[in-house]
């Protein structure tokens, strides 16, 4: 082999070992945003609970004797609308329901029972 094909096949070795490292880099980023995307959505449920928290409150200042709905809590009839939208809750990762009382639920994953968010299956089991 030659002076110079010699020399390109160790560069192409250094590209390579070069390559690899970012890609394992890389890979170490996606599976540590991974976690970080956990924890947001737990913040994100967090964060929709208490917000519905708050406009079933001040739902029932205007309509003491309504049950409040998604439907009545983002309406501009009654006093409202008292949400700007009702939140998309993490896709399938968990739901926010409210009941006729007004009781906040979550279901983690979306498609399991509601339980009010203060049990141990609230939003902290979102992942």
């Amino acid at each position: 082999m030659g002076h110079v094909a010699l020399a390109n096949v160790k560069a192409t070795k250094r590209a390579a070992g070069f390559v690899v490292v970012i890609a394992l880099s890389a890979s170490l980023v996606v599976l540590g945003l991974g976690a970080m995307t956990g924890k947001g959505l737990q913040v994100a449920c967090t964060s929709d609970v208490t917000a519905i928290e708050t406009a079933v409150a001040a739902f029932h200042v205007e309509n003491p004797d309504v049950a409040p709905t998604p439907k009545l809590l983002t309406a501009h009839t009654d006093g409202g609308p008292f949400l700007t939208s009702w939140p998309e809750s993490g896709g399938t990762r968990y739901a926010i329901s409210v009941t006729p009382a007004g009781t906040v639920m979550v279901s983690v994953p979306s498609t399991a029972k509601a339980l009010s968010h203060e049990s141990a299956t609230d939003c902290r089991a979102v992942s």
